[in-house]
């Protein structure tokens, strides 16, 4: 396929989803795109059929992200990716907010080299990698609460993860669970001080939805 017709069914599920792609962004979501599609024929980075480029892929994997980027409140500077493979949301959601500095925690050392050769293709300026299990990370306390935003996809939501995932986030900072059309939401099992703000649709192409959950700023906790 060429890279014309690419962006062109690019552009036209982005039209679809109500997003407008500004100057450029097509040709940076297809480049990453095509790494990706490269580096899956030596790892697992994701179970789609890259090559095949069905409108689920294309939805998945570059729309969905964009899709979620209307709700990145303004201002928002800082944002931390969990568990971030192939890198879907982080990055198309990182070049749909391009003043947002973006860490991307990834385990398993060859995802991580993909996500580092990813940033340097793109470009990313203010993007990098940890190499590393996010439970790791809590014993940094340079991290805690520093991030305007954590987003996590495609893990089981249990009230440990997000009693863990807390301490990344700045008091009145959100954190974005991205869930699929099966996945419950976590409404009976949120452990203070986070708190439901809302449920966006994403895609209904894929019954995909975005969970929005708040951490509430101490002096506004509910005592217990």
């Amino acid at each position: 396929m060429t890279s014309r017709e690419f962006q062109d069914r690019l552009a036209r599920r982005a039209k679809r989803a109500g997003v407008t792609l500004v100057p450029g962004m097509a040709a940076r979501l297809e480049a990453y795109f095509r790494l990706l599609e490269t580096w899956n024929r030596k790892i697992n980075l994701t179970g789609f059929n890259l090559p095949e480029l069905a409108p689920e892929t294309l939805d998945r994997l570059l729309i969905e992200p964009l899709v979620a980027a209307r709700y990145v409140p303004a201002g928002a500077a800082i944002m931390l990716d969990i568990g971030s493979g192939g890198g879907s949301p982080a990055i198309p959601l990182a070049l749909a907010v391009p003043s947002i500095r973006l860490l991307m925690v990834e385990s398993k050392t060859r995802k991580a080299v993909f996500l580092r050769e990813a940033i340097r293709t793109l470009e990313l300026r203010d993007a990098d990698v940890a190499t590393s299990r996010y439970e790791e990370l809590l014993a940094r306390p340079e991290l805690h609460e520093t991030n305007d935003l954590v987003t996590i996809r495609a893990v089981r939501v249990e009230p440990r993860l997000l009693s863990n995932l807390q301490a990344f986030i700045k008091p009145g900072g959100l954190l974005f669970l991205f869930r699929g059309a099966t996945a419950a939401d976590p409404a009976e099992t949120i452990p203070p001080p986070l708190v439901w703000s809302a449920t966006y649709p994403l895609l209904e192409s894929l019954r995909s939805r975005l969970v929005v959950l708040a951490k509430r700023p101490v002096g506004r906790q509910r005592s217990t």
